[in-house]
């Protein structure tokens, strides 16, 4: 946290005192609430040409719990979160998270206030049982400027404020350019970090997607006890191609088998990274069907303990 020299000696001593305080309470509920579950981006296509067999299909393999990655129109893949929440139940499976970008649209800066359209989104997040509402991006206009981070950072607290009304956290998900980007000689992630309350912006780790950029997941978790209440589990390789997608010379692969550190990394969050998440996800399949990975992933976390 950044604060000025002359306000340093006064708060360092409580600052230092609450953060154990809440690590404790972090790692306390990690231990009893912790949960392995999928996100659905793993399985896209499938989940856009028929949601319902997909789910079916994850249940059958031993999946109790999914994230998802589709919100649009007030709808889950298609479903009003009532809808979708029933189907969920059907399946004896839960959806504790979901990936929703929160972006400029939302926030109303005159009234400050958030938009009607991420009102609903938290709204329609608690009606189908979602603990975190995740965002996985933060746009490029939010981070021109440290200043720029700096004040949309008390935005993501402010929805973090919103979310708990409705016994919820908000949370944000990484993908590479936080380790990368640097604003007043801080990198991006650092500033996240810093710069939110824990107590109310969690934070989900994708330990794949910081791969490649210098940065070692590894570390980070070790460096912030308590802080990262959800991780993605993803192992990584060298991509078949010169660079992916992303321009990132790497992509994602069946646990176990690839170079990430993976089962290190998330053995760290269990310990002490205050994880009660361990969400599996695998973009990449190297010609294999995306639902054998998602079995294959399983099966690995079920060895390792999960």
């Amino acid at each position: 946290m950044n604060t000025s020299r002359r306000s340093f000696l006064q708060k360092s001593a409580v600052l230092v005192a609450g953060s154990s305080f809440l690590s404790r309470q972090l790692l306390a509920a990690a231990k009893k609430g912790s949960i392995t579950g999928i996100q659905l981006y793993s399985v896209r296509d499938e989940m856009k040409k028929d949601p319902l067999a997909t789910l079916k299909a994850l249940a059958d393999m031993g999946y109790q719990y999914v994230e998802h990655a589709n919100y649009v129109n007030r709808k889950f893949y298609g479903y009003s979160a009532i809808e979708f929440k029933k189907i969920l139940n059907g399946h004896g499976m839960k959806m504790l998270s979901g990936h929703t970008v929160m972006g400029k649209d939302h926030w109303d800066a005159t009234k400050k206030d958030f938009t009607d359209s991420w009102k609903y989104t938290v709204e329609d997040a608690a009606t189908v049982g979602q603990q975190i509402v995740i965002s996985p991006w933060l746009d490029e206009s939010l981070r021109k400027t440290y200043d720029d981070m700096k004040r949309y950072m008390e935005v993501f607290n402010k929805s973090g404020e919103l979310c708990k009304k409705s016994g919820m956290r908000f949370g944000y998900h990484n993908h590479n350019f936080e380790f990368t980007q640097s604003l007043n000689g801080q990198k991006v992630y650092d500033i996240i970090l810093d710069s939110t309350d824990p107590s109310l912006v969690v934070q989900q780790l994708d330990m794949g997607n910081l791969y490649g950029t210098g940065a070692d997941a590894y570390e980070i978790v070790k460096k912030h006890p308590g802080r990262f209440i959800s991780l993605h589990v993803k192992d990584e390789i060298k991509s078949a191609k010169a660079e992916n997608a992303h321009g990132e010379a790497y992509e994602s692969t069946i646990l176990g088998t690839g170079v990430a550190n993976t089962r290190a990394i998330t053995d760290l969050g269990k310990k002490s990274g205050g994880t009660m998440h361990f969400i599996i996800e695998q973009e990449s399949y190297q010609g294999k069907s995306p639902l054998d990975c998602a079995k294959a992933d399983l099966k690995v976390m079920k060895q390792w303990g999960y």
